[in-house]
């Protein structure tokens, strides 16, 4: 009887042990020693009310706290494309050659030869047609002058279309009086400076004060004074002072 006895409490202490030694896990509890905890991802930050702004694509990382997107600040990329929209003829294209005095133009239109001209653009800056009698030329383009003839024409001839050709060019004169070696008037047969045109004269004499020469150019019913200092452009080749002429500007060599 005192043997069951002791063998009973054995084996009891032994489960109350067994129950005592070993930890019961559940959901939440502590991780077993040796083995690491799993950590929590932190919660983001809260938006403040209103805020559109949205988390960045998996991969790729958050812009920096007050940064501007690219986007936003980067002007447009210009294609090819929109640049070959770009008006090139017409109304809206940059302006060109302006008719003058003294031009000659060909005037045709088409399938009506006897409207058909060669005509000289006359010093009061008019032509003479067939029809419209005088029609202003001088200042406009060519296509400023061929949509005016167009939309006159338009009373006798139907959908009439025009061109006009410029064959010769004489309205771009400048004249170099003074101290040059061959002063006179001479035609610009293209865009052409101060100092081209004073090569066209031959040059300046050793006489011709180099610092006080002066451009006059035409403008409304007086004149417009453009000093040029040849010393200076020749010293520091400064091409401000070399500036382009007009048809009608004099430069003057003292």
């Amino acid at each position: 009887m005192t043997s069951m006895c002791r063998v009973t409490l054995l084996i009891g202490f032994t489960v109350v042990a067994g129950s005592l030694s070993t930890p019961a896990f559940s959901q939440g509890s502590r991780s077993p020693r040796g083995s690491a905890a799993p950590t929590s991802r932190p919660a983001p930050p809260p938006t403040q009310p209103g805020s559109t702004a949205e988390a960045p694509p998996p991969g790729t990382a958050a812009p920096a706290p007050g940064s501007v997107p690219p986007s936003a600040t980067s002007p447009p990329f210009e294609t090819p494309a929109a640049r070959d929209t770009a008006p090139r003829f017409g109304k809206d294209a940059p302006e060109g050659y302006r008719i003058g005095p003294e031009d000659i133009l060909d005037i045709a239109v088409w399938k009506s030869a006897e409207l058909t001209r060669t005509v000289a653009v006359r010093p009061d800056g008019k032509i003479s047609l067939p029809l419209l009698n005088d029609i202003q030329a001088a200042n406009m383009t060519p296509m400023q002058l061929r949509e005016t003839l167009a939309h006159s024409y338009a009373e006798y001839v139907s959908s009439p279309e025009v061109s006009v050709i410029v064959r010769e060019i004489h309205s771009a004169k400048v004249s170099v009086v003074g101290t040059v070696k061959t002063p006179g008037r001479y035609e610009l047969k293209s865009r052409a400076t101060v100092l081209e045109a004073l090569a066209l004269a031959g040059g300046l004499t050793d006489f011709a004060k180099r610092d006080r020469i002066v451009v006059f150019r035409p403008k409304g019913t007086g004149w417009s004074k453009l000093p040029f200092n040849y010393a200076k452009v020749l010293a520091e080749w400064d091409t401000r002072e070399n500036f382009p002429l007009e048809p009608g500007d004099i430069i003057v060599v003292p």
